[in-house]
């Protein structure tokens, strides 16, 4: 079952959505930093595996410059956090239409 969920960091100012298999994996990925809510990651996994698969290391590196890094491991745990809530997928969509319709100047790093 998929699961979406909201993370606040107030150290560096930044909201971290999460869309999470069934398996406890992060599928995608979006941060947003600041006041402003600048995007700075917008990864997916597929996309990852798909790039990795290929093979070539300056893809890889390009995509982690536009799209930050994918978090890995089982991230089910973070729902433990009083700063973590589930949210509706929508707003999930919301985020990542935000991240990724961002002008590239916008984008990650």
């Amino acid at each position: 079952m998929t699961q979406w969920i909201r993370h606040y960091s107030g150290e560096d100012d930044t909201t971290c959505f999460l869309e999470v298999g069934a398996d406890g994996w992060a599928v995608r990925q979006v941060e947003l930093r600041g006041p402003d809510r600048r995007p700075v990651t917008a990864a997916a996994l597929d996309e990852v595996l798909h790039i990795r698969d290929r093979g070539e290391l300056a893809d890889m590196q390009g995509y982690e410059h536009r799209y930050g890094l994918l978090a890995e491991g089982d991230v089910s745990g973070w729902d433990e956090s009083d700063q973590v809530v589930e949210v509706p997928g929508a707003d999930f969509e919301q985020a990542w239409m935000t991240a990724r319709g961002a002008p590239d100047g916008a984008k990650p790093r």
